[in-house]
């Protein structure tokens, strides 16, 4: 049976601790989909379409890397896709607080899903999307945390 994994997020933008950890993923899965979804309390720095692109173009070396976008609870989207596991990436424990609790309504949500934690790569744990957007916002170089070019980011916002 084909292992996929749906690596969930808001991705705005995606980092290369991202990256990491789908990479890292793929000795584990047979597929992962990257699934860029719609959160209602957040509002975008970067246009979604904008970053399923730049995704795809990180990973077009690989097959069996794709992308989506959704507008529905994680575990529906996992099921529609097939997909029997959810990837997270955890940098610290207040990460793994918060990201038990959204697996528990996972499971309760899609019986079939199962949550695989990865834990971030030490010199990767620092970068955040969060701290990313802020320094962009105010004009700093981010490109050392992004797995592609900021001109290709800027040009195309």
């Amino acid at each position: 049976m084909k292992r996929v994994a749906l690596f969930p997020g808001s991705f705005d933008p995606f980092t290369k601790g991202h990256e990491d950890i789908v990479l890292r993923g793929l000795h584990l899965f047979d597929e992962i989909i990257v699934g860029i979804g719609h959160n209602a309390a957040k509002k975008r720095y970067f246009p979604v379409e904008v970053m399923q692109r730049l995704i795809e173009e990180t990973f077009e070396k690989y097959p069996q890397i794709h992308t989506v976008t959704y507008d529905d609870l994680t575990a529906n989207m996992a099921r529609q896709l097939g997909a029997r596991f959810l990837i997270r990436g955890l940098r610290n424990t207040t990460d793994f607080e918060y990201e038990n609790s959204i697996s528990q309504v996972n499971r309760h949500v899609y019986s079939d899903v199962e949550t695989v934690f990865l834990i971030t790569s030490p010199h990767l744990a620092p970068i955040s999307s969060t701290i990313i957007r802020e320094l962009h916002k105010y004009g700093h170089n981010v490109d050392e945390f992004l797995p592609y070019k900021l001109s290709e980011l800027t040009t195309s916002v």
